[in-house]
């Protein structure tokens, strides 16, 4: 793995893996591949050295690019997607033009030149679970969790698609014998992360004198794993993870939204309560939560940020030291937000 390819590596998860992978593996050269849609940010890649990663500006849906990028490489691990929910509801297309055609075109340049891929997917593939009763944040109790062997069943628009590109992936391996692994991972939080997401979303209208906004009840759980870990993972099962395999990530991190937010809360010195609620999302899942034993017990794989309280507030302290990376955007997120009443 000298020299390996890294689809929306501009984005807030594949931006994490590259600084992992520049910062842990000193022999690797990433090319990052991006289209900068307003998920992708150059600013995520300031600070990496020239004779260890580039950025390559392009669509994973152009396959001459791709070709020509894929044919050097030794690895391609495909982190870009279209992620949104919300925007998949109002929009449905650009999902099913990024998650599902741009994967077939990088399988495709995989397969042509015999290139090991990794496909980073979702745990929202698996639909949602019924609702714990222990919850919020009073460690582990009884309850179903996803494993690799739980059946499909997306959702939204968002969900449908990625589950359409993991079975892309499986349908590559058995029939074209391509060298490829998938993962599924729970909710990331951490650095880089855009503004329209749940926790940073939180954390930036605090710091910008907005009140906080609550989906509904509040009462849905979302599996949560800082970023730092998830990038850990994927090296893991990229180097040492079973052709063909599905490995769930995860790091018992079982929140819901609204003991997410009182923490938030608390962590900036505000009142518990200082929010309002807002109509919750069409088909909001009701709770997400990963059985990670394969991962951990194959590949010998274990999370570092395992108290969320901590693994919170890093990212807090993260978004309070680097308001110039997110305050020009933060006024059109929640203008945009307040079309739909959220």
């Amino acid at each position: 793995m000298k020299k390996i390819i890294v689809t929306g590596g501009a984005g807030f998860i594949g931006s994490n893996f590259v600084h992992y992978v520049v910062n842990n593996h000193p022999d690797v050269f990433v090319t990052v591949l991006d289209k900068l849609t307003y998920a992708g940010n150059k600013e995520n890649l300031v600070g990496l050295p020239e004779d260890r990663a580039k950025l390559v500006v392009g669509d994973i849906c152009d396959a001459p690019l791709v070709d020509s990028l894929v044919q050097d490489a030794d690895a391609v691990v495909h982190y870009a997607a279209e992620s949104h929910n919300d925007n998949s509801l109002k929009d449905p297309s650009p999902f099913v033009q990024t998650n599902i055609v741009g994967t077939y075109t990088l399988l495709e340049a995989c397969r042509k030149y015999d290139v090991r891929y990794h496909h980073v997917s979702t745990d929202e593939v698996y639909g949602d679970l019924p609702l714990r009763e222990d919850l919020p944040g009073h460690g582990e109790g009884p309850g179903e969790k996803f494993t690799d062997h739980t059946p499909y069943n997306p959702s939204s628009p968002y969900s449908s698609t990625k589950a359409g590109s993991d079975l892309l992936v499986r349908a590559w391996v058995r029939s074209f014998g391509l060298r490829a692994t998938i993962s599924n991972c729970s909710n990331n939080y951490g650095p880089y992360q855009h503004i329209e997401k749940f926790i940073p979303r939180q954390i930036t209208n605090i710091l910008s004198g907005i009140t906080p906004k609550l989906y509904g009840n509040g009462k849905n759980v979302r599996d949560w794993i800082h970023t730092n870990d998830h990038s850990s993972a994927v090296w893991a099962i990229l180097t040492k993870g079973r052709m063909g395999e599905t490995y769930l990530i995860g790091a018992d991190g079982e929140q819901d939204n609204k003991h997410v937010l009182e923490l938030i809360l608390e962590l900036m010195g505000q009142p518990k309560d200082a929010y309002e609620q807002v109509k919750d999302r069409p088909g909001h899942d009701l709770r997400y939560a990963i059985d990670s034993t394969k991962l951990r017990e194959e590949l010998g794989w274990t999370p570092q940020f395992t108290n969320f309280r901590d693994g919170l507030a890093d990212t807090i302290k993260w978004y309070t030291e680097n308001e110039a990376w997110w305050q020009a955007e933060k006024a059109a997120v929640e203008a945009n937000y307040a079309k739909s009443g959220q």
